[in-house]
């Protein structure tokens, strides 16, 4: 059985404080090929989908499509607030490896 992604309450904060769901949007997490290193992560904001895996809290929604689903199981999504810049980022344990830009990954 797969074991969905995990939202911190920081990333939860900074979609209310950004309003999304007041506008009817949810922060969707999407894997895509290519990137330097194979996949890449699309983080967007954007409405939820019939067959989209809702994660809620704090009154917000982060949603993955079904496609995505096993690359980011277990997977947690979290917002970084540094001197780089604020983003969200994600902690993936089923990536073996990473770029430097932390937006791509393979398996």
């Amino acid at each position: 059985m797969q074991l969905p992604p995990k939202v911190t309450e920081r990333a939860f904060a900074r979609l209310a404080e950004i309003g999304a769901a007041e506008q009817g949007q949810a922060l969707r997490v999407a894997v895509d090929g290519g990137g330097c290193s194979g996949f890449q992560y699309d983080i967007a904001l954007d409405a939820p989908k019939d067959d989209d895996l809702v994660l809620e809290g704090a009154g917000q929604k982060v949603v993955v499509d079904s496609v995505s689903l096993p690359f980011l199981e277990n997977a947690v999504i979290d917002f970084s607030d540094e001197l780089i810049g604020a983003r969200f980022v994600i902690n993936n344990p089923n990536a073996t490896s990473s770029c430097g830009c932390g937006t791509s990954f393979s398996m």
